[in-house]
């Protein structure tokens, strides 16, 4: 069975739940673009037809191991997907490259933070009340079903009428567009008055919609008293620990913490494979920065790209679609909000295309207003355009600085950094004085989490508890990291306010993050990298997925021409240098003719195979133009190690050895 019919097959498992080298980006992207070219040049006719395109890559995908349902003998669970030795090839590959995109072009902090999270953080930063999907549940056999999928579904299924009026037909554009931003009513509404019904069944759907907090709840510890979350991400943990970070940093920005980890999601109806997951990875960046300054040193060497971007002023405007901007000039004229949120835009898009995305079909689209989250400042999704759609892969925000200060006013711990000031100017500044004998025999082992608590109440807080110190002679004060309330006496703290020279500029970063959806990204990378064409012969379809020699799971096949000793023990030398220099390779002395293996090779995506046909000399074929070239025994594993790493292209290599 493939993934999509397993998909389908499976019952929903939910429960009611309660209410590049930034110096020369332009040789990477000839790396990728080189394959997207190619595949561009031989596409086949089952690519006109989304669905079974999608079943065709499904169908190799599996059978090849890139990757299984899991537990599937079991009849599997939707949502989960096990990675087979080729898929987690792919993926290692592409996290190498992203950290050498990101990680070392930017020298970041990489960090690996806990998945399981104790239930104060996600109230702090708002995920317990707001992370939710809106579902409805089929009446009769109680599936769950997001509210807005039922409607997008109904939408682009009506408008594949070709009987329908062009006004009905934009009434559907400027729903799928808006679907995301609907209240529940609303949705509820839309369901009601397009009849929509459950899908399979056709039976009635609950009405109105209901939250479903997406999180996978569970408890810590033998009592099970203490509650917490699986993570639906991974920037909580950098964001509680950026003291140390900042610190680790030489207490200077800007700078970003890196992070790749697994997150878990509780999908109401996961349905597309690695597209909606409720286990997948996540590579996400916090890139720490002075909310005054969000200049970026970099941006000169990302602001002549030109790319497809759609701005939320044209989403608003129908008929219209992504346009190639220069992102330069969409960050000097404020559609991106700084040089910092555009460099990210740029690398990102650099990196995509290295991928082997193709570029025509990567586009960088706006949030609207309503769409976006109510801290940020601004927000851009990488989108590919793939057999499901155009599906975010990428998200690239400008969050401000509200996960920092949620946070330090959860915690009571001050989550700031410093900036020196050109002159010192004087200000009235709060002084607060702890009496650390009064607290400690009054707090014991608790005194150092009580201070920091009242070391973070800004001066509104503070004034009022002075004021209140001074007509009762105590207070009852919240200490969060506690989880209780303390009484405060007027012996235990001194609270005032002075004038002072200071030197120095107190505040909390602003964040600008990417998130990349690792799972879609390398989906929509397979879909882009497949294409079939026809044998020598013209007798068979052969299928071929045009990887990137930097992505590809195997870089080459190493085949014996024949079963022959010498060739045997040619083949064992050249596959010692190629483990030697760190390229993942395959020797074939299967008795298949070599056509065949040749086949096989290019469906799993081989970029190179080496024919040993003698004991001095050996051939390399290229799999994309699947020409020839011969090279000595002693110097083709570097040759191919040189193409395997990105340092040379087949181009390069045929004209040095004047092919």
């Amino acid at each position: 069975m493939n993934p999509t019919e397993q998909s389908a097959a499976v019952e929903d498992q939910e429960a009611p739940v309660q209410p590049l080298n930034a110096a020369k980006p332009e040789s990477d992207v000839a790396i990728g673009s080189l394959f997207v070219d190619k595949v561009k040049a031989e596409k086949s006719a089952v690519e006109k037809e989304p669905e079974a395109f999608r079943q065709a890559v499904a169908n190799i995908l599996e059978r090849r191991s890139f990757y299984n349902p899991s537990f599937d003998i079991y009849g599997g669970v939707a949502g989960l997907l096990d990675y087979g030795p080729s898929g987690r090839l792919v993926e290692l590959n592409v996290l190498s490259l992203w950290r050498k995109y990101f990680v070392n072009e930017e020298d970041m902090l990489e960090v690996g933070c806990s998945a399981l999270t104790p239930e104060i953080v996600f109230n702090a930063s708002g995920h317990v009340k707001k992370f939710t999907d809106l579902m409805v549940k089929d009446e009769i056999t109680g599936a769950f079903h997001r509210a807005d999928h039922l409607i997008k579904g109904y939408c682009e299924r009506r408008k594949k009428d070709v009987s329908i009026s062009a006004e009905k037909a934009a009434e559907f554009d400027n729903l799928l567009a808006a679907v995301e931003d609907l209240s529940a009513e609303e949705l509820g509404a839309k369901i009601k008055e397009y009849g929509i019904t459950a899908p399979h069944t056709n039976n009635p759907l609950s009405h109105p919609p209901r939250p479903f907090n997406l999180m996978f709840q569970t408890s810590i510890g033998p009592t099970g008293s203490a509650l917490g979350y699986l993570r639906p991400e991974t920037a909580q943990g950098i964001f509680v620990n950026f003291k140390n970070y900042y610190n680790d940093n030489g207490r200077k920005l800007p700078f970003a913490v890196a992070q790749v980890g697994r997150v878990f999601r509780n999908e109401i109806s996961p349905r597309q494979g690695p597209i909606r997951a409720r286990e997948f990875l996540l590579a996400e960046i916090e890139h720490f920065v002075d909310p005054e300054n969000k200049s970026h040193p970099k941006f000169p060497d990302v602001e002549s790209l030109e790319l497809l971007m759609f701005p939320r002023e044209e989403q608003e405007m129908s008929g219209q679609s992504a346009k190639k901007l220069c992102l330069g000039e969409a960050v000097a004229n404020g559609t991106v909000n700084s040089e910092t949120l555009g460099y990210f835009i740029g690398r990102v898009y650099l990196f995509l295309v290295c991928l082997g995305i193709d570029k025509e079909r990567l586009r960088f689209r706006q949030h609207k207003a309503k769409e976006m989250a109510h801290y940020a400042a601004d927000c851009w999704d990488a989108e590919i355009d793939c057999s499901y759609g155009w599906i975010e892969c990428v998200g690239i925000a400008d969050r401000s600085a509200y996960d920092l200060l949620a946070h330090s006013k959860k915690s009571g711990v001050a989550l700031e950094a410093e900036a020196k000031l050109a002159e010192p100017i004087e200000v009235e500044k709060l002084i607060f004085t702890p009496a650390k004998k009064e607290l400690g025999l009054a707090f014991k082992g608790d005194q150092k989490n009580v201070v920091e608590a009242l070391k973070a109440l800004n001066e509104q807080e503070a004034m009022k508890m002075k004021a209140t110190l001074e007509s009762k002679g105590e207070v009852e004060f919240e200490v969060c990291t506690l989880g209780k309330n303390v009484t405060i006496k007027k012996d235990m703290v001194s609270i005032s306010k002075e004038k002072k020279l200071v030197f120095e500029r107190v505040f909390t970063p602003s964040v600008v993050e990417p998130s990349f959806g690792i799972g879609r990204i390398i989906y929509c990378m397979y879909e882009h990298c497949f294409s079939t064409r026809l044998s020598k012969a013209g007798d068979q379809q052969l299928n071929v997925f045009r990887f990137s020699p930097l992505v590809a799971p195997i870089k080459c096949t190493v085949f014996p021409l024949v079963q022959n000793q010498q060739f045997e023990e040619a083949t064992k030398v050249i596959s010692k240098q190629l483990k030697s220099d760190g390229i993942k390779h395959k020797i074939d002395i299967t008795g298949t003719s070599i056509g065949k293996k040749y086949a096989r090779a290019d469906e799993l995506g081989v970029p190179f195979a080496i024919t040993v046909d003698s004991q001095t000399s050996v051939t390399i074929r290229d799999r994309d133009s699947r020409d020839q070239v011969r090279v000595s025994l002693k110097e083709v594993a570097s040759v191919v190690t040189s193409m395997a790493e990105g340092k040379k292209t087949w181009q390069e290599v045929c004209g040095r050895l004047n092919v």
